[in-house]
């Protein structure tokens, strides 16, 4: 039978031993204060490791064991093909032509890309110019044949279907464009004497600016040059040419004669090393 809650209630006391517990907070919050202490801890550790590793190079980009990207093997399969590679671009030049190349293999790739440039240039297409370039680049030795065969080659009926004088120059109100831009070199047959390097190019050839009847173009090309080893340089001894290889052209809008006339005369070239 149920009791009604006016009839008095029995207290009882437990011994004060077996009271219970007044602090039941404290035991559930040392768990969490344990955790939190823990994450802090490795949170410590891996800034620790990060700062311990900052500016080591990755996994296999050693710079003093050939690890290294930069003298990976020609032959190498990537992407992108070889990367980039060789020496400093060398400090000194003659006639405005960069010359004092290191007696390597990189060294003499270096120099057939600055001569390819020197070739293909608007100077060319003016004697004197022509002359002083060939001083510079070309092996003593093969200087007079490579002179009389580049005075053929640039002048006479060149300059005619280029629309220049004899003196090579371009009618009033016009620019001539010549210019040549490597894109990779290769070389072919090294030895501490002499070598052959393929450059491959691709150039801007034309007269720039209204009317021009000669309007500026871009083609693909490879040089093969041979060079020796004068005892302080690489040196020009002789060259070919031919066509190619050339990608698939964009579909983009040529440029106004105004926007190529300016483009021209206002963007200089570039000297090269590898």
């Amino acid at each position: 039978m149920p009791l009604s809650d006016d009839q008095p209630h029995t207290r009882t006391r437990l011994p004060v031993g077996e009271q219970p517990s007044p602090q039941p907070s404290l035991r559930q919050s040392r768990p969490l204060r344990t955790l939190l202490t823990v994450l802090l801890v490795v949170t410590l550790l891996v800034v620790a490791i990060a700062i311990a590793n900052r500016g080591k190079p990755p996994l296999g980009s050693g710079s003093g064991s050939g690890n290294s990207a930069d003298h990976a093997a020609p032959g190498a399969t990537s992407g992108a093909g070889p990367a980039p590679s060789g020496d400093q671009p060398v400090g000194t030049t003659a006639n405005g032509i960069p010359t004092g190349y290191p007696h390597t293999d990189p060294g003499a790739q270096s120099a057939a890309a600055n001569y390819a440039v020197a070739i293909g240039s608007a100077d060319m297409f003016r004697t004197d110019n022509r002359h002083t370039i060939v001083a510079t680049i070309a092996d003593p030795a093969a200087a007079p044949a490579l002179q009389s065969r580049l005075d053929q080659g640039f002048g006479g009926d060149t300059v005619t279907r280029y629309g220049l004088d004899a003196q090579g120059r371009a009618p009033k109100g016009l620019t001539f464009v010549s210019r040549t831009v490597p894109v990779g070199t290769k070389s072919t047959g090294y030895s501490d004497s002499d070598t052959k390097v393929e450059v491959w190019c691709t150039g801007l050839t034309g007269l720039a600016g209204e009317h021009s009847v000669q309007p500026v173009t871009a083609n693909w090309f490879t040089l093969t040059l041979s060079l020796h080893w004068t005892g302080s340089d690489w040196k020009l001894t002789d060259f070919t040419s031919r066509q190619g290889p050339a990608p698939m052209p964009a579909d983009q809008q040529a440029a106004t004669a105004e926007e190529i006339t300016g483009a021209v005369q206002q963007n200089g070239g570039f000297r090269y090393a590898r």
